[in-house]
């Protein structure tokens, strides 16, 4: 039995191992959108596929696929959802659980309400959203003194107010505590991402008072079945062999 792992997350990387100790062949896919990757045990791809019909074509050596992308990353989930259809793969979504809801938190659907929420809370935005959507902030808050807190410097040219932060989590209390003071902080932006490696920032905006904006996930997919822990994920992979 072989395994396509979409990877890049955490708990892609925790299945990926207890997959390896079970003896499960087993190849972890990386989309390569970040330069130093933490990489997975076992047998590691790194790139997209070309799209659903790239897809379609790498699922002939594949048994079963088990989808552990970013819960933001909908591109890839939602090719992996058709090809996996197309070709009667069995498909297993494995999204961690966001984060218990905060009623002090100002929740948004998109990136482009959170840049206008956020002009409306604060006058020194910290943005955790990642390079790729900062573009969409640059029309609401272009002449703010945003602080970006990214993995990778994005390909665009920054306004001249803000300044980057490149740093890789998990983060801590105390360390993001003293981000957000230095740079005065006053409205945190972060997407619904779940799990721990970036909860501290919430922690710490809870205790300096600072302003939340949360971008709320997109829905999933109602074709793909959904587990939130490597165990039942780790269980349905066994289940097949």
């Amino acid at each position: 039995m072989k395994v396509l792992l979409l990877g890049g997350t955490a708990e892609a990387r925790d299945l990926a191992r207890l997959l390896v100790e079970t003896g499960v062949d087993v190849t972890s896919s990386l989309a390569g959108r970040v330069a130093r990757p933490r990489l997975p045990v076992g047998q590691v791809r790194i790139g997209g596929f070309g799209g659903v019909a790239g897809l379609r074509a790498a699922l002939a050596v594949y048994d079963l696929v088990v989808d552990a992308t970013h819960p933001f990353a909908r591109g890839m989930s939602a090719n992996a959802v058709e090809a996996c259809t197309v070709e009667q793969v069995p498909l297993l979504r494995f999204e961690r659980p966001g984060w218990e809801r905060d009623p002090a938190w100002s929740y948004v659907r998109s990136h482009a309400e959170a840049a206008q929420v956020a002009a409306t809370l604060g006058q020194r935005p910290f943005l955790t959203v990642g390079r790729q959507e900062l573009a969409r902030f640059v029309p609401n808050l272009g002449q703010a003194p945003v602080l970006a807190r990214v993995v990778d410097a994005p390909d665009m040219e920054l306004p001249a107010p803000w300044r980057l932060l490149t740093s890789r989590g998990p983060y801590t209390l105390q360390g993001d505590l003293e981000v957000m003071r230095e740079h005065g902080s006053d409205v945190l932006v972060t997407k619904d991402s779940g799990g721990t490696y970036t909860w501290p920032k919430l922690q710490a905006a809870a205790q300096l008072g600072v302003a939340v904006v949360v971008v709320e996930r997109p829905e999933p997919d109602p074709r793909a079945q959904v587990v939130h822990a490597v165990g039942p994920a780790l269980e349905w992979v066994l289940s097949h062999r």
